[in-house]
């Protein structure tokens, strides 16, 4: 039995619905700007967001973001800090902006007011 497995970016004209992690990677590029690429990725998850990741899930999910047109990447110049090897640079692209901010908003919304009911808990 083969199954068919379709990634469109838009469902209903709407962006395709991140994940958690999907929308932590897609700030984390946002958040980096032209410095975007996997090992400073990989650190701003762990320094500003407190989440581990191995690096071979943040390639699959970047991988991932790109084919659903989230974000872009090109390879930049080879350096001698890296052997001679050229770092993969990451973009947010509007379609990935325009589902971060779906998300976002949902994220917001659903947060509203549950401060109480966590007991205070303020962060």
């Amino acid at each position: 039995m083969f199954y068919i497995v379709s990634m469109q970016s838009r469902t209903n004209g709407k962006p395709e619905p991140l994940g958690e992690f999907e929308a932590l990677v897609l700030m984390a590029v946002l958040r980096l700007g032209s410095d975007a690429y996997g090992m400073r990725i990989h650190h701003e998850l762990e320094t500003t967001a407190g989440r581990r990741c191995s690096l071979g899930a943040l390639y699959t999910t970047l991988d991932r973001l790109e084919t659903k047109g989230y974000v872009s990447s090109h390879v930049g110049e080879p350096t001698s800090e890296r052997g001679g090897r050229a770092k993969k640079f990451f973009e947010i692209r509007a379609t990935g902006a325009a589902a971060l901010k779906q998300s976002y908003a949902a994220t917001l919304r659903m947060a509203r007011g549950i401060e109480p009911l966590l007991g205070g808990a303020s962060w």
